[in-house]
């Protein structure tokens, strides 16, 4: 049995360090198991109205530490993945119907849409190009919008591909940062049974953030001994502002979710609105979801997207992006007004997330353009796309790109 850990907050430049398990280590890294992220506690003690993030920095001059972490080698697996610039576009019909999602149909449309990515004649054989039966595999979803979150369909859909292709439930997690937003936006072990729903920031049986010393529960689950993205520059936050928040310092920790305990992640982002960077879709769902201390880096600029995603932990990890436009909205933010939100019914499917942003932006940029809330394609949108690209985490040029649409 590995020893559990708790981490200890550093210094804002020194190298983290480790002490001997306390008596808060059971809802951090314990014994090795998907429950040490699990539910603690009510839902309660949470902020009444969370605070709008500063305006998006394009780019900065701020200094991180990206130069050193690309000296990381590559495994085979890294970014831009098995499939580097081949994004499908599935066409998924009446799948979403004035607001509702066929399960059947999804399901039969994501596995066209992976055979069509990976050349498979089976639903099956498509998964396996991807997970294996040993893996631990994390869900990556986005519940932030109450009313817009990753299509419970979807997910399911995905579980049940993933059971067919040999991992146990067991081994199969649905995660985001803040375990409150996971429930509170319906993703429940009562709708997904067997399935454990994870967070980083998280309760205490306390019903509370912090313990009776002030100190946040959600230290215990994050990684101060894998690679951490530095940031010259300090934002912190007291618990009236941002009560659940790892936040202060230089230093941006990754969750032990994806730091220790998953071996592949898929990333089901869900299609919104989001400025500088025209969407929130693949990259910055799996960047900000599996970081700490990331206000700040809104000042750092777009490229602090790209950067995070080349940590090895994202980088070689996440092997699968499926965009979820099922239902999506094309203006208003990622708080997703009701007004702006339609049944799109698209799926969009990559290893590359450059790639698969790209014609995602696109694909927007024509339906804001058509329903009058843009005029022409913002250039700004794009410079994350580029600056990722240069970090070698895909393609960001449409004439390298091999889009594959199909009708299911």
């Amino acid at each position: 049995m590995r020893t559990p850990r708790i981490y200890e907050m550093s210094s804002e430049t020194k190298r983290p360090h480790s002490e001997e398990m306390t008596r808060r280590a059971f809802v951090g890294w314990a014994a090795g198991g998907l429950a040490a992220f699990t539910a603690v506690g009510r839902l309660q003690g949470r902020a009444s109205a969370r605070p709008s993030p500063p305006q998006v920095a394009i780019t900065s001059d701020i200094r991180t530490n990206i130069d050193e972490i690309l000296k990381i080698p590559r495994i085979p697996a890294s970014m831009p993945g098995k499939f580097p610039g081949r994004v499908v576009k599935v066409l998924t019909g009446d799948t979403a119907s004035g607001g509702k999602i066929d399960g059947r149909r999804a399901r039969l449309c994501l596995e066209q849409g992976l055979m069509r990515l990976t050349g498979r004649a089976t639903a099956r054989e498509a998964w396996r190009e991807f997970v294996s039966p040993s893996d631990v595999v994390g869900l990556k979803v986005n519940p932030v919008a109450r009313l817009l979150p990753t299509s419970f369909a979807l997910t399911q859909a995905v579980i049940d591909g993933l059971l067919e292709a040999g991992v146990p439930a067991a081994n199969i997690g649905v995660w985001d940062r803040r375990l409150a937003d996971l429930q509170a936006g319906g993703y429940t072990s009562e709708r997904f049974p067997g399935i454990a729903m994870l967070g980083t920031e998280i309760q205490g049986p306390n019903g509370d953030y912090y313990d009776e010393k002030g100190e946040l529960w959600s230290l215990a689950n994050i990684d101060r001994e894998a690679p951490a993205y530095f940031a010259d520059l300090d934002d912190s936050h007291d618990r009236d502002d941002l009560p659940y928040m790892v936040n202060g310092g230089r230093w941006s920790y990754f969750s032990k979710l994806v730091t220790r305990r998953f071996t592949k992640i898929i990333n089901l982002p869900v299609l919104k609105t989001c400025q500088p960077v025209g969407i929130s879709f693949a990259m910055k769902n799996l960047a900000y979801g599996s970081l700490t201390n990331t206000s700040r880096l809104h000042r750092v600029g777009v490229n602090a997207i790209g950067e995070a995603c080349a940590f090895p932990c994202l980088r070689d990890k996440a092997v699968l992006h499926i965009g979820d436009a099922l239902r999506a909205c094309y203006h208003g933010g990622v708080g997703s007004n009701p007004k702006h939100t339609w049944d799109a019914n698209v799926l969009f499917l990559g290893t590359d997330p450059v790639a698969l942003d790209l014609i995602t932006l696109d694909y927007i940029t024509g339906i804001r353009i058509s329903r009058g809330v843009q005029q022409m394609e913002d250039p700004q949108n794009r410079v994350y796309l580029d600056i990722a690209a240069g970090l070698g985490l895909g393609f960001a040029d449409r004439s390298k790109i091999d889009l594959r649409e199909i009708s299911a």
